[in-house]
């Protein structure tokens, strides 16, 4: 598929606009400086817009897209490493991606606090996006470049005893799987796949190997959890699960159903429907959990699963107001930080 992908990008047939969208460092760079006026041309309820956005970029005009903030994941201070927790001496770098840089910064600001609050010193370090909207429109050539300036950036870390963390499970499959099979002779890229963790991963192995700081609370009301598909891809277990079930009275159901928003191509005008219709089932099992939170470790898919069920399955259960990233649960399970 990317091969082919490819070929008709080399052709000329690729790219456009499809292209220009996922640009995701160069978009967040220009809308960091106005992101009230961004999430306001964005937003599904204007209709002056999201018209004009379908009719020129062939955006669906009922797509959720995602929100910018002004602050990026970076600027924010470091939390207070906890020197008494069972896995002090930790380190770890964090991958921050560009979602979390410029659009949700507040799954990064959770995860560092729960790593703080486990005696793990963390640094944060972004220097573009990994490349997997470019992977999606078959440019393995910008991928390549991505993984190499990643590779390059986090080596001297990687000198210095860190562990790599990636914040979104799309960007964690990038650097442990995709990048070494498109550059499978390049020695940077390997070694930073083999020191790179999943941030459930990286808690749940805390868990196990030191054992976690005290201080965890129960959830009431329990939580739906969407297992995504990129996080599945990983093979390495149902970690997200396994980090909440280490919450004190844990009411987890877990959704092992594709969302179906498939990155950029489900907020098209040309697929947005059937990727509602592809996850269907997972919007139900959703919406039939009955649980107060719903959360999936991909935030496009936690958003595009909420579309699913206020559309289609909202008599099946109480609709949740929001989703969140499971680090975001574990972090008010600690009282570090509220996600209501």
């Amino acid at each position: 598929m990317l091969r082919y992908r490819a070929a008709e990008l080399n052709k000329g047939k690729g790219g456009g606009l499809a292209a220009e969208l996922s640009k995701t460092d160069r978009n967040g760079k220009l809308a960091r400086h106005v992101p009230g006026l961004a999430n306001w041309a964005s937003d599904t309820r204007n209709c002056l817009t999201r018209p004009l956005l379908e009719t020129v970029a062939g955006v669906h005009r009922e797509a959720a897209l995602p929100k910018y903030h002004g602050t990026t994941f970076e600027e924010e201070a470091a939390p207070t490493v906890n020197e008494s927790a069972p896995a002090q001496g930790r380190k770890a770098v964090l991958y921050a991606t560009c979602f979390v840089t410029y659009n949700n910064p507040a799954i990064g600001a959770a995860a560092r606090r729960v790593l703080a609050h486990n005696g793990v010193e963390t640094e944060v370090v972004y220097p573009r996006c990994c490349g997997m909207p470019q992977l999606e429109q078959g440019d393995l050539t910008a991928v390549a470049a991505a993984a190499v300036d990643v590779a390059e950036a986090m080596a001297p870390w990687l000198d210095k005893g860190y562990d790599v963390i990636a914040l979104t499970p799309s960007c964690t499959l990038m650097l442990k799987f995709e990048w070494p099979l498109i550059l499978p002779g390049d020695a940077r890229v390997k070694r930073l796949a083999e020191a790179t963790y999943d941030i459930a991963e990286y808690v749940v192995d805390i868990a196990k190997t030191e054992g976690l700081a005290d201080g965890l609370r129960p959830l009431p009301g329990g939580v739906a959890l969407h297992m995504a598909c990129h996080a599945r891809a990983q093979n390495m277990g149902p970690k997200a699960a396994e980090m909440l079930r280490l919450v004190p009275e844990a009411e987890v159901s877990v959704i092992e159903r594709c969302s179906g928003h498939g990155g950029s191509w489900g907020i098209m005008k040309a697929h947005f429907e059937t990727a509602l219709k592809v996850g269907r089932p997972a919007a139900r099992l959703a919406a039939a959990a009955g649980k107060k939170y719903l959360a999936s470790e991909c935030p496009l898919a936690g958003t595009h699963l909420l579309q699913g069920i206020e559309r289609q399955h909202k008599d099946d259960g109480p609709v949740p107001e929001t989703t969140h990233h499971p680090i975001e649960l574990f972090a008010r399970a600690y009282g570090l930080g509220e996600a209501e």
